[in-house]
């Protein structure tokens, strides 16, 4: 495979969340305004630079903003690794406080997210390890430290698996992947999913969010994700944008991790929210297994317990978004684990 950096010569303000919010255009306005399946278009808070890369016979491109400490530099490293259903620019509450407490901070959008390029044939959590590794090694990252969010904390136990000379510690935030949901749910065909996915509307993924993610939060704050969704069906490339989402799916579903997490050695946190049952492919799940899925808070207590050095916290009253819903507490709880060891 080909690596090659390159950047993108728009350097953007870091933004609070509130004030990104209040930047939004509003729902008619983003509904006139059609955005590439790269988002190009959607602002993110710091530059953002791509990694050339291989996949499906094409040329891809990986985006990932490369932040340096605002505070005294500790020398030390943290990648974040996002969910599913979002781009890393919603890392930045993350990122002001890990830089300003001096640590440099790598988010990447895996390739089929965000302002990455988006493949259309199938997904792999070996490949995307792969690439992570390799863009770790065109910045010149012997190891780091990683937290990671829903889909990205599977992402990162492969990591840690397949290359763990090169992970410090892991923060799991919110994982998903903590059971093995071929356990519950019967393979769903690319076609069907297709279908599933090509007719959401504004409507249906503003309350899948807020619903499956038994989030805290106001409409408002996820308002900006919603509406990434709909923009992108005014690409002509939509078609390709919808096959990686689904690729994205199959994935979570046929490649679990939670029975190798036990043998993940790095020191690991788990930050869980209390109300947190999300569980890809519920809706798929026979009706007498679908009250048996998500949870995943006593899942992440109880493989904790199995690992050799492995604890969770769980926040009373959170949903899956923890470190938007409880900014300050996740922010506080991953800095006092990473500056402890």
């Amino acid at each position: 495979m080909l690596f090659r950096p390159c950047s993108l010569a728009l350097r953007l303000p870091a933004l609070g969340l509130a004030l990104a919010l209040a930047a939004m255009p509003s729902v008619s306005e983003a509904q006139e305004a059609p955005l590439g399946i790269g988002i190009e278009g959607f602002a993110y808070p710091y530059l953002v630079r791509f990694l050339e890369v291989s996949r499906d016979g094409e040329r891809q491109r990986l985006a990932y903003m490369d932040v340096v400490p605002t505070g005294t530099a500790n020398g030390r490293t943290v990648l974040l690794l996002h969910g599913r259903n979002f781009p890393s620019s919603y890392w930045q509450p993350v990122i002001a406080a890990l830089t300003g407490a001096g640590y440099r901070v790598v988010a990447a959008d895996q390739l089929g997210f965000g302002k990455s390029s988006k493949p259309v044939g199938p997904f792999s959590f070996d490949v995307m390890a792969a690439d992570t590794v390799a863009l770790l090694d065109v910045l010149g990252l012997a190891r780091v430290d990683v937290v990671a969010h829903s889909m990205g904390g599977m992402l990162a136990v492969r990591l840690a698996r397949n290359a763990p000379s090169r992970i410090n510690s892991l923060v799991l935030e919110a994982p998903i992947g903590l059971e093995d949901y071929r356990f519950f749910v019967p393979p769903v065909s690319n076609e069907t999913l297709l279908r599933i996915e090509t007719d959401v509307t504004a409507d249906v993924y503003r309350r899948q969010l807020m619903t499956n993610y038994a989030l805290s939060l106001p409409p408002s704050a996820i308002e900006p994700f919603v509406q990434i969704r709909e923009r992108v069906k005014g690409s002509g490339e939509y078609p390709r944008w919808v096959q990686s989402f689904v690729n994205s799916y199959q994935i979570i579903w046929g490649q679990p991790v939670v029975h190798e997490i036990p043998l993940v050695t790095h020191p690991t946190l788990f930050v869980m929210g209390e109300n947190d049952r999300n569980a890809p492919g519920r809706p798929f799940a026979p009706a007498e297994l679908r009250s048996k899925m998500g949870e995943n808070a006593a899942h992440a207590r109880a493989l904790a317990a199995r690992m050799p050095d492995g604890r969770a916290e769980v926040l009373p009253g959170i949903g899956h978004l923890v470190h938007m819903e409880a900014t300050d507490t996740f922010n506080g709880l991953t800095l006092d684990f990473l500056n402890g060891h």
